[in-house]
């Protein structure tokens, strides 16, 4: 039973792992990736609609996006989507296409960046910390009938162990974004 319970939080705190790199591709680093339009909802006939499920989204070179709608009808909706969202660029519409060019970040831009990358990551730290609580809540509801109290303990040692092991990986992976980010 506590060997389920070890796996199942293990298995969440993989989960909060992959969510933090999910959300930090989201973020640019002056270089031009599909995953930056991952976040945008577009208003597509009163319901919001995800970009990447009405356009073919492509990088022409290292610092341009273009986005090719399936329904022509839909490229104002998709220009106005990009200028609410907090990406801070401007598209550019040819009547076909949008083109979104990614400018170079600036000091400022890019220390707004870091602060981000470090909230993304303190966000997945408290989401494994949770993962960690309610295992070792599940080990001690079985302390009560199914296993000793050194058992436990010795189960909440190694629920702590995987705890740190995942918060580790989650410094690994922002100290890499944040060197991305800050590479000029």
């Amino acid at each position: 039973m506590p060997g389920t319970i070890k796996k199942h939080a293990e298995e969440r705190m993989e989960k909060a792992i992959q969510a933090l790199k999910r959300d930090l591709a989201t973020l640019r680093a002056g270089r031009a990736t599909p995953a930056l339009l991952d976040r945008i909802q577009v208003e597509y006939y009163g319901s919001l609609t995800p970009l990447n499920q009405l356009a073919n989204i492509n990088t022409p070179d290292s610092r341009t996006l273009m986005i090719q709608p399936w329904d022509k009808s839909s490229l104002s909706d998709i220009e106005r989507a990009i200028m609410k969202s907090d990406l801070g660029l401007t598209p550019a519409n040819d009547g076909m296409n949008i083109r979104l060019s990614i400018p170079p970040l600036t000091e400022e831009r890019r220390v707004e960046l870091v602060k981000m990358t470090k909230k993304y990551g303190e966000e997945s730290k408290v989401a494994i910390r949770n993962i960690r609580r309610d295992a070792n809540d599940d080990i001690k509801k079985l302390e009560k009938t199914d296993i000793s109290e050194d058992e436990s303990r010795r189960h909440q040692d190694d629920v702590q162990k995987m705890t740190d092991k995942y918060i580790a990986e989650v410094d690994k992976v922002l100290a890499a974004k944040e060197k991305e980010i800050m590479e000029v």
